[in-house]
């Protein structure tokens, strides 16, 4: 059997990977380079207790209020394409209580396994940085904290052990913080990795365990018959498979098209920071600035913001300084960095907050994974064993029930 993967971020490697060690051929083609992108410059973390989807209660009404602010953690940017508006009006239907924690209740149960996968894959001889020290959530204010404790429950059913930990209880356990932080909530089992270590890591594997990757070759024909995929061509070349799996982010949306489906997946944009390494005893979350920080062996690491727009990876030097000050209220001797190395990655976002992964409408051998948002990390491994168990031996796992792509046409 021969696979071709369009795609070749975290997402379409790990499906790459584990569909060669299911005996299968497989073929990766991605427009640019591979682990580039999103799969690059994100934040590094694999956190199933943060799993929440992106439309929570109260997202649109705070991002309307923040639209006139070119420094805002959460920006639309203003745009009268139908098909925009139809993202977001759907998007803003999600945005209720129910929906986000039935949706961060399925995304915990597709996480399950990743730390499993994460260690064989280094058994396997994947070489990349990887830590186990959990991730610290911290918050300036009560309110803040009584907002996150809401949906605590889940993690807590998980068996994740949230400790919440306020006032100088949280500074014993993070000396960096500074005293303007009220309480942080500690996940002791959440990962952290160099997601540009790992990427290259699995498609050096990858290679050596046969898979061919085609890189700088975007798809420029899709041949379609009757209710099968026959090939796709790209740069003169024609490839034939048995099965085609669409793993490219942001651009799927507009590549279903060229399947003849509409996937409603759109980018939103997010930046990182490097900077010389700091020491901090795990990763920590900046609640209300909404930014990340990543201690690395190499390098700190700040990433965040969500900017709702067009496939555009142009770097807002505005927003990339707001994030490289947001640490300054949260720890004790932050020095606001003078030229840090700064990227952008176009994350794919669904209307519901959830990835779309399973079979492609009609199609009988055309199969998608992809609108993992921000948690590419946590969810790759996962969606990649079920993904090539589907494809190989047409096994639906019933995890995937919450995810089928056909979900928005029903």
């Amino acid at each position: 059997m021969r696979v071709v993967i369009i795609g070749g971020g975290v997402i379409g490697l790990t499906a790459a990977y584990h569909l060669v060690r299911d005996g299968i051929e497989v073929t990766v083609v991605d427009a640019r380079a591979t682990s580039g992108g999103a799969s690059e410059v994100n934040a590094g973390w694999v956190c199933p207790a943060e799993s929440g989807p992106v439309p929570a209660p109260g997202m649109i009404s705070q991002a309307l209020r923040w639209m006139l602010r070119s420094d805002s953690p959460l920006y639309l940017r203003p745009s009268l394409d139908p098909s925009f508006l139809r993202f977001m009006l759907a998007m803003a239907r999600h945005c209720n209580r129910s929906d986000y924690r039935s949706g961060m209740q399925a995304l915990m149960r597709l996480s399950e396994g990743t730390m499993e996968h994460l260690d064989a894959y280094r058994q396997d001889g994947l070489d990349f940085e990887m830590h186990a020290q959990g991730l610290l959530m911290t918050f300036l204010s009560a309110a803040k904290l009584q907002a996150h404790l809401a949906d605590v429950d889940i993690a807590e059913s998980a068996g994740l052990d949230p400790q919440v930990l306020e006032g100088d209880a949280v500074r014993e356990h993070e000396p960096a913080l500074s005293d303007r932080v009220h309480a942080g909530v500690y996940y002791p089992h959440e990962r952290h990795l160099d997601p540009a270590a790992l990427g290259q890591a699995l498609r050096a594997r990858c290679r050596e365990l046969g898979v061919e990757v085609v890189e700088g070759a975007p798809i420029e024909h899709v041949e379609r018959t009757g209710p099968r995929i026959a090939a796709v061509e790209t740069g003169g070349r024609r490839l034939t498979a048995d099965a085609f799996l669409l793993a490219a982010g942001a651009w799927s949306g507009d590549l279903a098209k060229r399947f003849g489906h509409s996937l409603p997946v759109r980018p939103g944009k997010g930046y990182s920071l490097d900077l010389p390494p700091l020491e901090l005893g795990q990763p920590i979350y900046l609640t209300e600035a909404k930014v990340a920080v990543t201690p690395l062996d190499a390098r700190l690491r700040l990433a965040g913001t969500m900017e709702f727009g067009p496939l555009d990876e142009h770097v807002d030097p505005v927003r990339a300084r707001t994030i490289g000050r947001a640490p300054s209220s949260f720890l004790r001797e932050w020095r606001t960095p003078a030229d840090p190395e700064l990227g952008a990655g176009l994350r794919p976002m669904s209307p519901d907050g959830l990835p779309l992964i399973g079979r492609l409408g009609d199609l009988e051998n055309a199969y998608v994974s992809t609108g993992h948002a921000m948690l590419g990390l946590t969810l790759a491994p996962a969606s990649a064993a079920a993904i090539s168990r589907l494809i190989v031996r047409g096994e639906q796992a019933p995890v995937l029930a919450p995810f089928a792509p056909d979900r928005f046409g029903r």
